[in-house]
């Protein structure tokens, strides 16, 4: 099953929901940054989640971040999406080892701490409209619910989940959002919260062989619920050497002097996908030809 988003309504459209499956792009991450299973974990709920909130906006050149600042080993996590399903991201520490916690899961909340959540939306006005919550569990599903009652005052669920193969390569990987429009009637608010009493975890859906559509399905039983828009998604970075050259102009000529003088081929690391760019000498004399100041 390629990865993808669906969209739908239900209860004549007093709810909307996503749902997705997330696997192949959990598992690109997890090579580009060789991250642990618990920081595999973590930041595939933040990508699984980045997916489902990019395809929320609107524009052909809109941007999410989600942003997580801890105190926990793992240091914070960032994650990029647009409107199309893309979405990349890293965690500040990769390879943070924890025991597991007191159910036997890998303890996401311990590795991320106490701190922060923001949600960056780049939708090409003068600023970005940014959002901020202090993190209520480090979980991730239950913070970015806590984050859309209070920011943006929409009652949410958000549910997110990966799981691991003993080998450490990402068995499953997915999650939903639902969430209630104001005008929603008590009785489907019931509803809904007696469906979403009976749903384990994500991934216990998903190993189960569904898919997202079945997921909205056992979601939104008794609901009535409308499939509108299924949207691929996938782990990709639009960095290459043009847009690193271009940075590497913007740091002026000073600079440029420095690493020339230096006589050594010079490499800069894309934090989003772990790529590497070598630039020689001899390159390094071009793009200083272009540089100002």
């Amino acid at each position: 099953m390629t990865d993808y988003i669906v969209r739908a309504t239900a209860a004549g459209a007093q709810i909307r929901a996503f749902a997705c499956t997330t696997k192949a792009l959990v598992e690109k991450a997890r090579q580009a940054h060789n991250t642990s299973p618990v920081v595999t974990a973590a930041l595939g709920r933040l990508l699984s989640a980045g997916a489902m909130m990019g395809s929320m906006m609107k524009g052909e050149e809109d941007l999410l971040t989600l942003q997580i600042k801890g105190d926990g080993p793992m240091n914070g996590l960032t994650v990029t999406a647009d409107s199309k399903g893309n979405v990349k991201g890293y965690a500040n520490v990769p390879d943070v080892i924890l025991p597991a916690n007191a159910i036997g899961k890998l303890d996401v909340a311990g590795a991320v701490g106490k701190g922060v959540l923001s949600v960056i939306k780049d939708l090409g006005l003068k600023e970005p409209y940014v959002g901020q919550t202090v993190l209520q569990t480090g979980e991730i599903a239950e913070d970015l619910t806590y984050y859309f009652a209070t920011s943006e005052q929409v009652p949410s669920c958000v549910g997110l989940g990966v799981l691991m193969e003993k080998d450490n390569t990402v068995k499953q990987a997915g999650g939903f959002i639902v969430q209630l429009m104001p005008f929603a009637e008590d009785s489907v608010i019931e509803k809904l919260e007696q469906n979403l009493a009976k749903v384990s975890s994500v991934t216990s859906i998903l190993d189960a062989g569904n898919t997202p559509e079945q997921m909205l399905d056992i979601l939104l039983e008794g609901m009535e619920p409308e499939i509108t828009d299924t949207l691929p998604c996938d782990f990709y970075c639009n960095c290459d050497k043009v847009r690193v050259e271009k940075a590497l102009i913007s740091i002026g000529k000073a600079e440029l002097k420095d690493m020339i003088a230096d006589g050594k081929d010079i490499e800069i690391n894309c934090h989003f996908c772990n790529t590497n760019y070598v630039f020689s000498v001899e390159e390094l004399k071009g793009l200083l030809k272009k540089a100002r100041g």
